[in-house]
């Protein structure tokens, strides 16, 4: 399992570089962690423009189907307002997604349509492409690696990456990526029409079980002035999770069967 919430020919030292050098970068930044689970419980700080602000606490599964579909399920805890909230994602190994949410209020399943992949996820900065993002295969996009620059005090790759699907939300992302341990630390993501849409920065960085682990997340959605932030309090990988949480039925009643 693959984890992490990213053309134009360029020269770099006087040398037009080839795509597949950017593209095998960003490949091993998806890939740098390979567990057959993880499990988490974080923290979702939502801020408004205004400064205020509402924290959730959220547990995620992650875990490959023998197919290598990658599955991931979101329980909402708390507050009460979205408290047994649930949402099941499906990235198939052939390139679709499947998504499915259960809120508690409305008392049943609902599909999340291919039309609403660029829709908010509750009310988050996170849109529902943005919860798949780590998952997206690397081929989907074109890859041209613009420059090298320090970040944080961290040399780092910056990587364009073209979106080769027009109905993707995003016609292009911009990440800067780690040279020594391959961490994506910041991705700026653009619209449609080339405009910059949000900006997304990792952080915290902790060794949990031998894995360097971004424990901090924040997306900032720029022209609304808000963001969201997940910290991360509890990572486990490798802890076995039954296959039944996977399924639709797990979504509706939150029970194993």
């Amino acid at each position: 399992m693959k984890q992490a919430v990213f053309t134009l020919v360029v020269l770099f030292l006087g040398m037009t570089l080839p795509a597949q050098d950017a593209e095998s970068i960003v490949r091993a930044a998806r890939n740098r962690i390979q567990t057959d689970t993880v499990s988490t419980r974080s923290r979702m700080v939502i801020t408004a423009a205004n400064g205020s602000s509402t924290e959730r606490v959220i547990d995620q599964y992650s875990k490959d189907d023998a197919q290598g579909n990658e599955r991931m399920m979101i329980v909402f805890q708390s507050p009460a307002s979205v408290r047994g909230t649930r949402f099941l994602t499906i990235d198939r190994a052939t390139g679709n997604s499947d998504r499915w949410i259960f809120l508690p209020s409305l008392g049943k399943v609902r599909r999340i349509a291919a039309s609403e992949s660029g829709s908010n996820f509750m009310g988050t900065d996170f849109s529902y492409d943005d919860m798949s993002s780590m998952s997206r295969d690397v081929e989907s996009d074109t890859h041209t690696l613009l420059r090298e620059e320090n970040l944080n005090g961290a040399a780092c790759y910056v990587i364009q990456s073209v979106s080769n699907d027009r109905n993707f939300q995003y016609s292009k992302m911009v990440s800067w990526i780690d040279k020594e341990s391959s961490v994506i630390y910041q991705v700026e993501m653009y619209d449609r029409r080339g405009a910059l849409l949000k900006v997304m920065e990792s952080g915290d960085l902790k060794d949990v079980q031998g894995h360097l682990t971004p424990t901090q997340t924040t997306v900032r959605t720029v022209s609304a002035g808000t963001s969201t932030t997940i910290y991360m309090d509890i990572v486990e990988y490798d802890d076995p999770i039954p296959e039944d949480v996977f399924t639709t039925a797990y979504l509706e009643t939150g029970r194993l069967r």
